[in-house]
């Protein structure tokens, strides 16, 4: 990049998401100065990336921050792709004595939506503009084309919009997969939402894979085939396709690699943020909830392998009609997706009302349809719905969803009831399946647990035959004289 011409954007962080995201802005016409700290053991990382993928391109790379903040034109756009938490706070810190008033902050990162409020109001009470931005995608995303979640101090929105714009993914209709979510933390809190959605995604996906192979036998190449057949049709999603993609690689030996893949699933973090909104927000989440707890118990490794010798003999397989099966675990994997994503909308349908974001549903699931990881052919059906005049109370009761999830109900249960007979762990399908029988049951044994709470600890409850709002307080200890003695007293 030519010395005497200023950036166009800054980048702080070189990972690989963050090269990545300077490759990308690079080939859409953006200069970009890229910075790095220089601590061990990443003294060479800018060096690196000038002399390597950067080479020959209008990307100039900075040791020296001061010098890195003065290489990019006002008002200053600086996105950084660092570690959540603590460096960011940091790295602000060290940015606002060299910055303008007007310059906007980009956090890129899978930042908590709580900070990024925090960070906004911090921001702009020094005179600077923040943005808290979602991205989805991966490594891949970034360099060729992520969807993106930005939200915070509106007044950056028209000075970044066309470059943010310019290097995201496109639907087949040619929208970008970038749009203005909110002020605050409502972009970071959609990203978190939809990284709940992954969570669960991908806990169904493995469950699918797990009975296929424990129940009926299915070869690797089998499975990938089912995978594959199902990704042609209305199960069409990113992860489905890579499931088909991962269960045929094979290693130099020839073994497959899945099956040499220790089963302890990591997280950073997102899902479980989710959860934690949800319950702060009074709405139900519990398959995202239980493809979190999934994540911890298969760290357990050391715990579950003494456990399974403790309580577990080997049984003969089960006899199952492959085909069946396979079919049964279609309608559990497609009806459990559609619980998942209902769940989510929920959420963030929840907090926009809370938190006054205003946030467009329709907007954010057009913009999931392509460059994020939980992008799926349904989403254009989601995005239409909540386009539609009447906000849905809940997407399961969308009349498309309707149709959908009415035909799914035998095989859900069938095989449902398989895996439980059979001893193999499905926490998710199982969720999925329980909430819809709560959803859809006009009375639920709450009313014992209201009873419960006011007999302890005088919480009071509502009578079913009077008016919503009001509140009733019993004196239980007036009955206590009629217990009845007996074997059962039935």
């Amino acid at each position: 990049m030519q010395n005497e011409k200023k950036a166009d954007i800054g980048l702080i962080g070189l990972g690989v998401m963050g090269r990545n995201l300077a490759l990308n802005f690079e080939s859409k016409g953006w200069s970009v100065a890229v910075y790095n700290r220089t601590t061990p053991p990443e003294e060479k990382v800018v060096g690196n990336f000038i002399n390597g993928d950067a080479k020959d391109k209008n990307i100039a790379g900075f040791t020296d921050l001061q010098a890195f903040v003065q290489a990019i034109e006002l008002p200053r756009k600086i996105m950084f792709m660092v570690k959540a938490g603590e460096a960011v706070d940091q790295l602000m810190e060290q940015l606002f004595p060299l910055l303008a008033p007007g310059d906007i902050l980009i956090d890129g990162g899978n930042s908590n939506f709580e900070d990024t409020n925090r960070r906004v109001a911090l921001a702009e009470s020094k005179g600077f503009l923040f943005i808290g931005c979602g991205i989805s995608g991966g490594e891949e995303g970034a360099l060729n084309g992520p969807s993106m979640m930005p939200g915070g101090s509106e007044k950056a929105w028209p000075l970044v919009k066309g470059m943010l714009q310019s290097i995201v993914a496109k639907t087949v209709d040619g929208a970008p997969c970038c749009e203005w979510m909110g002020p605050g933390g409502s972009g970071h809190f959609v990203k978190m939402i939809h990284n709940g959605i992954e969570y669960g995604d991908m806990e169904i996906i493995a469950e699918a894979y797990w009975m296929m192979k424990k129940l009926i036998s299915l070869t690797n190449d089998q499975m990938a085939s089912v995978f594959e057949y199902w990704n042609q049709g209305k199960l069409r999603s990113y992860l489905i396709e890579i499931t088909g993609n991962i269960l045929r690689y094979k290693e130099k030996t020839g073994e497959y690699l899945i099956d040499n893949i220790l089963d302890a699933a990591g997280q950073k973090g997102t899902g479980g943020w989710s959860v934690t909104a949800a319950i702060n927000l009074g709405m139900p989440a519990d398959m995202i909830a239980a493809a979190v707890f999934e994540r911890c118990i298969s760290g357990e490794k050391q715990l579950r392998s003494k456990a399974a010798k403790t309580y577990i003999s080997d049984n003969p397989l089960p006899v199952y009609n492959k085909h069946d099966l396979v079919g049964e675990l279609f309608s559990a994997l497609y009806a459990s997706k559609l619980v998942s994503y209902a769940q989510g909308f929920d959420v963030l349908q929840s907090a926009s009302k809370t938190y006054n974001w205003n946030l467009n549903l329709s907007t954010i699931a057009n913009i999931w349809r392509e460059g994020c990881i939980i992008r799926s052919i349904f989403l254009t059906e989601i995005s239409k719905a909540y386009k539609a005049g009447d906000q849905p109370d809940n997407m399961l009761m969308i009349p498309y969803f309707r149709e959908e999830i009415k035909p799914l109900l035998s095989g859900w249960k069938d095989s449902v009831m398989k895996a439980i007979e059979n001893g193999v762990p499905i926490p998710a399908f199982t969720s999925a399946l329980n909430y819809f029988y709560a959803l859809t049951s006009a009375n639920l044994p709450a009313n014992m647990i209201q009873a419960q709470r006011d007999y302890f600890g005088a919480h009071t409850f509502e009578r079913n035959d009077d008016l919503r709002g009001n509140f009733f307080h019993a004196k239980w200890d007036e009955n206590e004289g009629n217990t009845h003695f007996g074997t059962y007293g039935i």
